[in-house]
């Protein structure tokens, strides 16, 4: 099957719609957490009182980054021509879903996707998990195997092919997951053409 004739699309959103600004070792070091752990993962086994803190902290941070999101490129274009189609599209986001709604304002395309298929991490647990993305299918109707995960990063890669659907790297320069990779683009305006 191609790009063109799937009909359901669940797209990663920082990095992969937006310009990455994300400085993730500077937000570990002002959280104190090792280099190497998982943020989301970190702050979800530390006490409640420590958790609702630097959840706070992360979460302020996040949004100032969200109202001064800038478009990945291609990215408008491609949520707007696959909305004219009539393709259904969801935002999977290890982002607060509030942030994920001011992120999509920012960069124009908010009336592109349905509220409740948009899905932070108190919404689903956090990629590479494939619950967002099995409650997604659950809530369209489909099989996976008829959903496109896109994203950036090895999770959003994971989490598709935990939960059975096509998966597409984007805004790389190179792929460096091509066994977990069905389609890869430069950035969303390539991608745009392979979904012609």
């Amino acid at each position: 099957m191609g790009l063109a004739q799937f009909r359901h699309w669940v797209f990663d959103m920082d990095g992969t719609l937006t310009v990455a600004v994300h400085d993730f070792a500077a937000i570990r070091r002002e959280l104190a957490i090792p280099p190497e752990d998982d943020i989301l993962h970190h702050l979800a086994a530390l006490p409640a009182e420590e958790a609702r803190a630097k959840h706070a902290w992360l979460l302020e941070h996040e949004r100032e980054l969200a109202v001064n999101a800038r478009p990945a490129a291609g990215a408008v274009e491609l949520v707007r021509e696959l909305h004219a189609r009539g393709v259904r599209l969801g935002i999977l986001t290890r982002n607060a879903r509030e942030l994920a709604l001011l992120t999509l304002q920012a960069i124009g395309v908010e009336d592109c996707f349905a509220p409740a298929d948009i899905l932070g991490r108190d919404e689903a647990p956090p990629k590479p998990h494939p619950g967002g993305l099995q409650h997604l299918a659950a809530r369209w109707r489909v099989a996976a195997s008829e959903m496109v995960m896109v994203g950036d990063y090895r999770f959003d890669l994971d989490c598709g092919r935990a939960a059975g659907t096509a998966t597409v790297l984007v805004n790389l320069p190179e792929n460096p997951w091509p066994e977990l990779t069905d389609w890869y683009a430069e950035d969303c305006a390539q991608l745009l053409l392979l979904a012609r």
